[in-house]
């Protein structure tokens, strides 16, 4: 078994390399692929910069290449409803892609022309792995719900409400729903966990040094405590 772990923050990365031992480093599409044991398991760790199409191209060369059984995302994201605070965590139980836009054509917004999905859904068994191990969070409340993606970073309150009612999302980012995508078209089991930064809806942020670090070590209690049970 080989779990991809794909991280969107460089403090992330970092401290996941220095937990694995690794066998071996391959660079692709100008990505540096870590291969090795962390936690007990056979893994693959990589950042795939920032939006969709990175996210994409990283998702599929970890199927294609390293041949990939599991693929886990974490990184940053900001909230959407009053509830989600900066600290907290938000498990994707699904995600949809929002600056996909066919409506002129009688689609619904977010749905991937000619699909046969709207959302992409994570597996089952990774939601319940990740759920379980937000139980070993020193800081934050921990949420399970639908994940917006798009191209496009969000400050804007009125977009949020407008996330929140078109798609009941619970968070919004710029990578997981293409790594979703990808998975789903190769039937690649997947999850997304995602660190909140800030509510737009509320106004309420957290300084970015302080938040650094609680996402940091939110990342690491989670992976591995759902490597460790897998």
């Amino acid at each position: 078994m080989i779990i991809g772990i794909i991280g969107a923050m460089d403090e992330e990365v970092e401290q996941l390399l220095k937990d694995i031992e690794i066998e071996r480093k391959e660079t692709k599409a100008r990505m540096n692929f870590y291969f090795g044991r962390l936690w007990g398991q056979n893994a693959v760790v990589v950042r795939s910069g920032i939006g969709k199409v990175n996210a994409a191209v990283c998702a599929q060369i970890l199927i294609d290449d390293f041949k990939v059984d599991y693929i886990i995302n974490v990184g940053i994201a900001g909230g959407i409803g009053e509830n989600i605070k900066p600290g907290d965590v938000v498990v994707a139980d699904n995600l949809i892609q929002h600056d996909m836009d066919t409506t002129a054509f009688g689609d619904r917004i977010g749905q991937i022309p000619r699909l046969d999905t709207y959302d992409f859904k994570c597996s089952e068994t990774l939601v319940t792995k990740a759920k379980e191990a937000c139980s070993y969070l020193k800081e934050g409340k921990s949420f399970v719900g639908r994940i917006a993606t798009g191209d496009q970073f969000i400050a804007d309150c009125d977009k949020i409400k407008w996330l929140n009612s078109e798609f009941d999302a619970v968070a919004c980012e710029m990578e997981g729903g293409s790594i979703a995508q990808v998975s789903y078209l190769n039937k690649t089991p997947f999850v997304v966990i995602r660190s909140i930064s800030d509510n737009a809806s509320t106004g309420a942020h957290m300084d970015y040094e302080k938040f650094k670090n609680i996402a940091v070590d939110n990342s690491i209690i989670i992976l591995k405590n759902m490597l460790k049970n897998m």
